[in-house]
C-alpha cells in the first residue's frame, strides 16, 4: 500500500514538474525576457544578465524536483565548473541533465536545437544568452570555438542526443572537433541516472517503481597537447575515440569508482601526472 502510494505520488509530482516547467516558461519568454530586453548595458552584460537568469531558473527548477520527492541528486565537483575556454562534456542519459548543468556552471554557453531559435517562447532567450544551435554542424563547430576563444565555457552532449537505454554510447566527432580547434579547458561531467528514467523514447508518465538519484562527477581535465600535433580532422578523430573509452571505462565502473576524487584538479595525460587536491568531498549537493 505505502509504495502503491508513493509511486502515484511521484507520478503526480512529475506531471506537476513538467507543468510548472512550461508554465513558467512561457511566462518568461513573455514577460521576464522581453522586459530584460530594456535594460540598459553593454551587450555582453546583457548576455550575462540572461544567462544569470537562465541558471537561477534551472536551479530552482532542480530544487522543485528534489522537493517534490521526484529524484534525489548530488553534484561533485561543481566548483571546477565554468573556467574561461572550458568546454564541458557530458553523457546524456536523461532528458533533464542539461537543466542541472545550466544551473551548476557559471555563465555557460551550451548547443541547443535549432528549433529553440524559431519558437515563440524560446528564440529570444536562446539568442540573448548566445548559446549554439547544433545545426550546420560546421556552423555550430565554428561559433562554439569562437565562444571558447573569447573565454566563454561551453556545454556539449558529445552523444548529440540522449543515449538509448541498453546501447553503447556513439560520441559524434563535433565536439571532440570543438575542443581540437579552441578548448583551454577539457573537463567531462560523468552522469549516472539510477534508475533509468526520462531516457531516449521514454515519455515522462513511464515513471520507474523508486524515487531516482542522479549523480554528476566533475572529471579530470583531459590534456589536449597530444591530439593537437596533428592536423585538425586528424587530432579530433583520435580525441573522439580517446574521449568515448573515457566515459566507457568510467561509467561502467560501480557507483563510487571514479578517476578522481571530488575538488581534485587533475589532468589526465595518460600517465596520470598533474594532480592538484584542493580539498575532499567539495562541491557536493544533496
Amino acid at each position: 500500500m505505502v509504495k502503491a502510494i508513493s509511486y502515484y505520488w511521484r507520478l503526480f509530482a512529475t506531471g506537476l514538474c513538467f507543468a510548472v516547467f512550461g508554465v513558467s516558461a512561457v511566462f518568461f519568454g513573455v514577460v521576464v525576457f522581453p522586459i530584460m530586453r530594456f535594460v540598459p548595458g553593454s551587450r555582453g552584460a546583457h548576455r550575462r544578465r540572461v544567462r544569470t537568469t537562465c541558471r537561477l531558473y534551472m536551479r530552482s527548477f532542480v530544487g522543485l524536483m528534489s522537493a517534490v520527492g521526484v529524484l534525489s541528486f548530488e553534484f561533485e565537483g561543481a566548483e571546477r565548473l565554468g573556467r574561461p575556454g572550458q568546454i564541458i562534456l557530458a553523457n546524456h542519459p536523461s532528458l533533464i541533465d542539461v537543466v542541472f548543468l545550466i544551473g551548476f556552471a557559471p555563465q555557460a554557453s551550451c548547443i541547443v536545437k535549432e528549433a529553440l531559435f524559431h519558437h515563440p517562447f524560446t528564440r529570444w532567450p536562446v539568442s540573448a544568452a548566445g548559446y549554439v544551435s547544433n545545426t550546420p554542424t560546421h556552423l555550430m563547430v565554428e561559433r562554439a570555438s569562437e565562444a571558447l576563444q573569447a573565454g566563454e565555457n561551453v556545454i556539449v552532449f558529445p552523444e548529440g542526443t540522449r543515449t538509448t537505454p541498453g546501447q553503447p554510447m556513439q560520441f559524434h566527432r563535433g565536439a571532440a572537433s570543438i575542443a581540437v580547434r579552441a578548448a583551454t579547458v577539457v573537463t567531462p561531467v560523468f552522469i549516472r541516472c539510477v534508475p533509468t528514467t526520462l531516457a531516449k523514447n521514454m515519455p515522462w508518465y513511464r515513471i520507474p517503481d523508486r524515487r531516482v538519484h542522479i549523480s554528476f562527477c566533475v572529471g579530470r581535465d583531459i590534456d589536449l597537447a597530444p591530439f593537437r600535433k596533428a592536423p585538425v580532422p586528424i587530432g579530433s578523430r583520435a580525441f573522439n575515440a580517446h574521449l568515448l573509452k573515457v566515459f566507457a571505462d568510467e561509467l561502467k565502473a560501480p557507483a563510487g569508482e571514479r578517476q578522481a576524487g571530488a575538488g581534485e584538479l587533475e589532468t589526465e595525460t595518460g600517465n596520470e601526472a598533474g594532480t592538484l587536491r584542493t580539498g575532499d568531498n567539495a562541491g557536493r549537493f544533496h
